[in-house]
């Protein structure tokens, strides 16, 4: 067996309370650490991510739904996400990080993944 294969099995093995886990309001919970402190695991550079006018209930309109979407149904719900992002203050930085990562889906900064897309060339 390879040195590749046991190190596998070992991490699957391990006990699953030494590992964080996400934290359902954002940042890491560690339940080994006392009182499970919850820490951010976003990066610096992504920080404008706390402050996007997405966060919150009214995120599901800015990615396409698990079952059929009609065109019209697409173009509406659009619409309501832009109108969201046109009010927000980090669109500039939401957008940069889409086109940097090459998101596939959803509307960041205003745009969709056509439009972003074009903006690539």
């Amino acid at each position: 067996m390879g040195a590749d294969l046991r190190k596998l099995r070992s991490i699957n093995h391990a006990p699953r309370q030494n590992f964080p886990l996400f934290h359902p309001y954002g940042g890491l919970y560690c339940p080994r650490l006392k009182g499970g402190v919850s820490v951010s695991a976003q990066r610096v550079d992504e920080a404008w991510q706390v402050r996007a006018a997405c966060r919150g209930p009214q995120a599901a309109v800015f990615f396409p739904p698990s079952h059929f979407e009609r065109k019209s149904e697409k173009l509406r719900r659009e619409e309501q996400a832009k109108a969201i992002c046109s009010t927000c203050p980090v669109a500039e930085p939401c957008l940069e990080y889409a086109v940097r990562i090459r998101e596939p889906l959803g509307i960041w900064g205003g745009l969709n993944e056509t439009e972003r897309r074009q903006l690539l060339g």
